[in-house]
Formats: structure tokens, sequence, C-alpha cells
């Protein structure tokens, strides 16, 4: 009788582990004790500014696997040098995913370089998260329901500058720098529907650079001879901190307006002179660390305390490390969310269901929200002012709506 009840409950006991285990659904790269990630980040060539986002979101697994990892789970990190360059991501997106089996690409950054690679990640299957670019087209679950984006998309950015401009500014003549891409695209497609009519009016130069050029000085020569009152500059950091220098050493004094992208106060205000980025205007969603009103407040707190201890040698004030700092804590809590179903359909699932997630150095009443037909997580911005050595912000809130 006893080795019969003793034959039963191990019975009971096996039936039970194997329901338990039969709950548990892995993609590719996951199992008990580790999920592993992709990532491609430009670590060379002309945005190697962003480079930082992808060492301090190493840095920052390095903290949660001390502590654990995620629901037991470490996180392995494989961050891959593209160089910003289309075909080198389309070469590691498929090592990453066909021989590395990474579970997703997390936070890969560019938009051409994640525009190369959108159509082989939905053909795969593979959640394509949280992309580090804001074009517009990351939201369009419908043709591509395995890429998010991340940021506020730069149609609508440029749409709040248009909108600024014409409210604040008598008879605007507006110069425009742009990089010669989807990223450029997107934003000026923003910017002129926000000028609406006005737009053959106003704007009086429409100048491009590429990628690979070494600078944009004789763009800016351009500009400036058109007789523009107004510059609005859609550059990345490098050529954004080229542009400020160079428009201050040619004494011309448009109202300058810098896309968010480009409005790092280590990586671009700073190398350009903080004198000579007095009064720019730009948009954001996250807090500036170097602005004195956030020094007490205990999300900035805990932030440096992670840079101080985790990425002691990074420059703090670059503003991808509280941009790639930001994004992580959204990942993390999709992979909490998913549970033991961590399988790349419920990966995507619990992306597209977050619910008003407040998430440290988001600015006060931004919050995260996703839905199956909303692949655009953050949609509100607020406008800033460069004053002294930090951006100074102004206005309201404004949605992507325009509200």
């Amino acid at each position: 009788m006893i080795r019969r009840r003793t034959a039963l409950l191990s019975a009971a006991s096996l039936t039970i582990a194997g329901k338990a285990r039969a709950q548990k659904k892995y993609a590719p790269g996951i199992t008990d004790t580790e999920i592993k990630i992709g990532q491609t980040m430009p670590y060379s060539g002309n945005a190697s500014a962003y480079g930082v986002a992808g060492r301090n979101q190493a840095a920052y697994f390095r903290m949660i696997n001390e502590a654990g990892g995620i629901n037991g789970r470490k996180i392995v990190l494989i961050s891959l040098d593209d160089g910003y360059s289309p075909p080198k991501t389309m070469e590691l997106a498929r090592q990453l995913v066909e021989r590395d089996q990474v579970a997703f690409l997390f936070y890969p950054l560019g938009t051409q370089t994640n525009t190369a690679i959108q159509k082989y990640m939905n053909q795969k299957k593979v959640p394509h998260l949280f992309l580090a670019t804001g074009a517009s087209k990351w939201g369009d679950p419908k043709n591509f329901p395995w890429t998010m984006g991340w940021q506020p998309d730069y149609h609508t950015e440029c749409k709040i500058f248009a909108k600024h401009m014409i409210a604040n500014i008598k008879d605007p003549k507006i110069a425009i720098l742009r990089q010669n891409d989807d990223m450029g695209n997107d934003y000026i497609g923003g910017f002129r529907e926000g000028l609406g009519a006005g737009w053959e009016k106003m704007v009086v130069a429409d100048a491009t650079y590429e990628v690979t050029d070494p600078t944009i000085d004789s763009q800016i020569l351009q500009l400036k001879n058109s007789g523009a009152t107004v510059f609005m500059n859609i550059t990345t950091p490098k050529f954004a901190a080229q542009a400020i220098k160079k428009v201050a050493e040619i004494g011309w004094k448009p109202i300058h307006y810098l896309v968010s992208v480009a409005a790092s106060v280590g990586a671009v205000m700073r190398p350009a002179g903080i004198e000579n980025g007095q009064g720019i205007v730009t948009a954001q969603f996250a807090k500036d660390v170097t602005d004195p009103r956030w020094a007490t407040s205990p999300d900035y707190i805990e932030w440096k305390a992670f840079m101080d201890k985790w990425n002691p040698t990074a420059n703090q004030l670059e503003g991808s490390n509280v941009s790639s700092y930001i994004v992580v804590h959204a990942l993390v809590q999709v992979l909490k969310q998913c549970g033991d179903d961590l399988s790349r359909e419920n990966i995507m699932r619990q992306a597209a269901n977050i619910k008003d997630l407040e998430i440290p150095l988001l600015l006060p009443g931004i919050k995260v929200n996703t839905s199956p037909t909303n692949f655009y997580p953050l949609r509100t911005e607020q406008l800033a002012r460069f004053e002294g050595d930090h951006w100074t912000l102004f206005g309201d809130l404004i949605s992507a709506d325009g509200t």
C-alpha cells in the first residue's frame, strides 16, 4: 500500500511538472535561465555618437543580471556595429536571427538601416522591437505586425515645429537643412503638412547632405545667402554640431529649430560651443539631465547612481545615455508581462499591450501606451529652448494629434 501510494504521488507530481513545462513557450534564444536578444548599433561611422546607447544598455543588462535577471532569466545582448550602413545592417540582422538565434531585435538604431531589414524581420516573424528611430513608418501593424517604433515620430515633431513658427514668427522666411534619406524625408513631410498652404511662400531654401559628407559648410552658406530668417535644422549629431558652429562663424542669426534626435547637450551643444546654441528650440519627451530643475527628482538620482556604478566612463551629458535608459524599462515591462510564454508571438502581443506605463526620466505627464492598432509607444512632446548650458521647457505637452 505504501509503495502504491508513493507511485501514485510520483505520477501526480510528474503530471503537474509536465503541465508546468507545457505552459512554458520559448522563442529561439530563450531558456529557463537566459533571454538572448540582438541589436545593431553605429559604433563607428558618421553616426557613431549614437553608439553610447548600446553601451549603456549593455551596462543596464549587467545590472539586471546581477540582481537575478527578469523572472529568473538573464539577458544576453549581442550588439553589433553596422557603421550606420544599411547593407551591413542587413548582413548582421541575418546573422543575429539565423546564426546567433536571438529571440528578437531590440532598439536597432537608424531609419535607413531599419528600413533595410523591416521586410526581412516581418517575413521571418521575428520581433523588431522599440526601434531607435522616429520614422512614422514604424507604426504600421497592419502591414508590418512584427515592427514597433519607440520615440515620438519625426512627422509629428516637425509638424509641431511648423505650427509654432506660424503662431510666433511674423512673416517667416525658412531655410531647411536635412539629411538626404528616409529620416529627412519623414521630417520634411510633417513640416510641409504643418505649414500647409504657406509652404511655397515661407520656404526660401532647402538643402540636403549625405551621411558620408565630411562637412555641411557649403550648405550653410547657401542657406544664409537665401535671406532666410528661420533655420529648420534636420540633422544627426555630427552635422548638427557642425551646423550650429558654422551658423555662428558666418554671423547668420536666424531663429533656429533643431530636431530632438540631435539635441544632446554632450554630443552636440557643447562641441558646437555653448555660446553658439543660445535660443535654439527643440522638442523633448525625456528630462534633460543637465537641467537643474531635475537634480532632486528621484528618477534622476536613480539614473545618476546607475551611471556612476555601472557605466562610470560614459559622458552623462550625452542624451543617448538617457533615451537608452528609458526604453530598457519598457522592454523589461514587456518581458515581465510575458511570464513563461516567451514565444515571439507573445512578446509582440505584450509589446502591444502596454497601459499607462510610467518610466523614469520621461517628462511629467508622458506615459507609454500601445495597443494592437497603436504601435507608437510615445506620442507626446514639449518644446524647449537652449538657455545657458541646458534646455529649458516651455509651453504645454503636445500630442500627436496636435492637442
